[in-house]
């Protein structure tokens, strides 16, 4: 009776050692990573190393749970969900801060650097870290602002070598003011819709191209239905990853302190990989038949000179350009 009654507690003993151990290793927080890419896109791999690198440091305190391919709904409604306090992180751009910060949207304007270099001097200066506070004064918390999305480049159902070939042209735009005065300086009709959007709306005949790094492009499938890529890399697309600020508040210094590690580590995963990313999709476009179209990129830079004056002003322009440095 002795040795039954002591298998019993041995084995309750053991079950409750299984569940202490597994609820100590079970994170403590999550957070929800949202993105419009796909499996397997540079972006959606970068986010993958970002949770695995957020594993690691927190001690498996913090867990990332990732939605690719819009899961979570369009980008504005992400930003509401954000905007509300959820545990959510989303990628954005300094384009759509414009709506908010006005000034921090020129960090998304045509042909402002030649070098990404540049910008990350622009990010690491004082007049960034002013724009960091006045972002989070509308409830955004920018977790990084160094993550490389790429180049942005045109890919259209016919060559478009100058602003002239955009005449007519319905380009696709993300939903942000500042791209679509891009395309429209440059010579096209921007026609803001989501990327998921993009493949019906060319076979369809809504829109004429869209615009967006090479891999991007090449994700979406849309040189199935646009066979011509013009290289104007009007955009230096570097991303930031947005939560909210009221959610990192309520975040223990150390936990918040984490994601932003881990978050930190995953750009120059990411970063490392732009340039093998772009050689790859260009070489997957020759092999599918599309055709690279040599642009005048004189030409675009000339005829998108004018949006500095319209949105921000000389003053501004200097400003950025001399934090560059």
């Amino acid at each position: 009776m002795y040795k039954k009654n002591m298998r019993i507690v041995i084995g309750l003993a053991l079950v409750l050692a299984m569940f202490v151990s597994g609820q100590a290793f079970a994170a403590q927080y999550e957070i929800k990573i949202a993105y419009e890419n796909n499996p397997g896109e540079p972006t959606d791999l970068g986010v993958q190393e970002w949770a695995r690198i957020l594993k690691e440091v927190s001690g498996g305190k913090v867990e990332a749970v990732l939605y690719p391919s819009s899961q979570l709904g369009a980008k504005k409604d992400v930003l509401e969900m954000i905007l509300m306090g959820s545990n959510v992180i989303t990628i954005a751009d300094a384009g759509f801060l414009m709506d908010y910060v006005p000034d921090i949207g020129i960090m998304y304007a045509p042909y402002l650097t030649d070098t990404y270099d540049e910008y990350f001097a622009l990010v690491e200066s004082d007049w960034f870290k002013k724009q960091m506070e006045k972002v989070a004064g509308h409830g955004f918390e920018i977790v990084t602002a160094k993550w490389i999305y790429g180049d942005r480049h045109l890919l259209a159902n016919k060559p478009v070598k100058s602003p002239a070939d955009l005449a007519g042209l319905k380009i696709r735009t993300p939903n942000m003011k500042i791209l679509s005065k891009t395309i429209e300086y440059m010579g096209g009709i921007p026609t803001p819709m989501p990327l998921g959007e993009v493949y019906p709306a060319i076979a369809q005949g809504v829109i004429d191209g869209a615009e967006n790094p090479y891999p991007v492009l090449w994700g979406a499938k849309l040189y199935e239905k646009a066979k011509f890529l013009t290289p104007t890399g009007h955009v230096k697309n570097v991303s930031m990853w947005l939560g909210s600020h009221k959610y990192f508040a309520s975040l223990p210094p150390e936990i918040a302190g984490y994601v932003r590690e881990a978050a930190e580590k995953a750009c120059l995963f990411v970063n490392d990989n732009v340039k093998k990313d772009d050689i790859q999709a260009i070489e997957n476009f020759k092999k599918a038949g599309v055709e690279i179209v040599e642009p005048d990129l004189a030409a675009f830079k000339k005829a998108v000179e004018p949006i500095y004056e319209e949105l921000w002003g000389k003053e501004l322009y200097e400003e950025v350009k001399k934090n560059m440095k």
